[in-house]
């Protein structure tokens, strides 16, 4: 039988979200300006049940145990139609899909929903727990199942092993880990000494008292559709590429939402790096994170410097990756009141107030083919599915910008919070039609 343990990344990651209730989601959005073929998006729906979304997680009964990968092939819940809607209804119905319930652990940790419209088009949903797989696994998922292949990474049933079996192997192997765990606390120390600063400074900056710490909070977002070629010839323009813009237009919109660096007036963007092999990679999150700072007053004139600053970040994460990583193995150990803290030192959510940046970059236009057909506009976000106003404000607000291109049409999806600020659709509206204004392009916006 091969390792079907979780990495210590997937297994930090769920404990995340047992920890606080909240839970990162991943969601694909097809729009068709006509009736769908229900047969082809029924085969669909069957077929995106395989590989990394072909499975749950099964926790080890030892507190401090590794959790393992379980089968769970097919579809985890039925697919969905609702009624019909107005098209002025989409953006609510895309928003409502994101926040059904999902559970990686018991399912179900993916679903998918259909909306025929009135106007005569329709909009089909796919949601899936991040505790399952990121950006990068859902488009492989998804590609598969247009493709027909259904990818089983033979994962053992549910409940296959016996209590006590799972208890001895998994103490076994915690016994075998002490060497490494012993270098990992050895490497905590050493950390924690060289980051004392930084533990200060989150501290200092996290809000003290929230109002309504427990009330759920609406997160605003907003999707741009824009050509293509406008998009590339725009980066050439002012010096850089595809991927600078998109971290220029991040940068551009944190700025106008206030998440700027105290200290030297710059932008930290998170940007996330595919990290994933074709070869049967099994991990849920397989991806380098690259951190870097771009001034937002240059970007709508001159995106040399953003390219620069992207290209050393990615060089450096490669070659000397974040130090953070090596306390990985610490992971079932963490007590859950630290798993919040931890995540705000990492990232630095309080005091550098980061900005996560994904460009997905060109998919295979196969992609918009959820019914067998192209679809007229696709788009990918990660989002919160469950956000408390503690937690958000806590964080000092988000902001996330997804990229993707397919065929002729480049999509930008924005997910954004400002503490104090109006935080509704329109508002965030408004806030990205004067940052591509900025640079002098124009999109559809919805």
């Amino acid at each position: 039988m091969g390792d079907h343990r979780l990495e210590f990344t997937d297994q930090a990651m769920f404990l995340g979200l047992r920890a606080t209730g909240q839970e990162a989601v991943v969601q694909c959005v097809w729009i068709y300006e006509r009736p769908v073929d229900y047969d082809g998006l029924r085969r669909f729906h069957e077929a995106i049940g395989y590989g990394l979304c072909g499975r749950r997680i099964e926790r080890s009964p030892v507190p401090f145990g590794r959790h393992h990968w379980v089968s769970a092939l097919g579809p985890q819940a039925r697919l969905d139609i609702a009624e019909p809607r107005d098209r002025a209804d989409l953006g609510r119905w895309v928003d409502e899909r994101s926040s059904m319930p999902l559970d990686p652990e018991h399912g179900p940790g993916w679903h998918m929903g259909v909306l025929p419209m009135r106007d005569g088009s329709t909009a089909i949903s796919l949601v899936g727990s991040h505790c399952l797989g990121d950006g990068g696994a859902g488009i492989l998922t998804v590609l598969d199942a247009v493709y027909g292949n259904k990818t089983d990474f033979g994962h053992p049933l549910p409940g296959s092993r016996t209590r006590w079996r799972a208890i001895g192997a998994d103490l076994l192997d915690t016994l075998r880990g002490t060497p490494e765990l012993a270098r990992t606390l050895r490497a905590a120390v050493k950390l924690a000494r060289s980051r004392r600063d930084d533990i200060a400074r989150s501290s200092a900056a996290r809000p003290r008292v929230v109002s309504g710490a427990d009330e759920r909070v609406y997160m605003p977002a907003v999707t741009v559709y824009l050509s293509h070629e406008d998009w590339n010839l725009r980066a050439k323009t002012l010096g850089g590429n595809s991927y600078s813009l998109v971290a220029g237009f991040a940068a551009k919109l944190a700025e106008s939402m206030g998440r700027v660096r105290a200290t030297d007036g710059l932008v930290t963007l998170n940007i996330p790096q595919n990290d994933r092999t074709l070869d049967r990679d099994s991990r849920a999150n397989a991806v380098r994170l690259v951190n870097v700072a771009i001034d937002p007053t240059v970007v709508t004139t001159d995106l040399t410097e953003a390219r620069a600053a992207i290209k050393q970040g990615i060089a450096t994460a490669r070659d000397a990756p974040d130090e953070t990583l090596v306390l990985l193995p610490l992971t079932p150990f963490i007590p859950k009141r630290a798993v919040r803290k931890m995540a705000d030192v990492v990232f630095g959510f309080a005091a550098d107030l980061p900005v996560s940046c994904s460009n997905m970059g060109d998919v295979p236009s196969a992609l918009a083919m959820a019914d067998g057909t192209e679809a007229d506009y696709v788009y990918f976000r990660g989002v919160d599915r469950y956000a408390t106003r503690q937690a958000i404000e806590q964080r000092c607000g988000l902001l996330t910008v997804v990229a993707c291109g397919v065929g002729g049409t480049i999509s930008l999806s924005i997910v954004g919070y400002q503490p104090g600020a109006e935080n509704s659709t329109p508002w965030l509206h408004s806030l990205v039609g004067e940052t591509l204004a900025g640079f002098e392009l124009t999109g559809k916006i919805e």
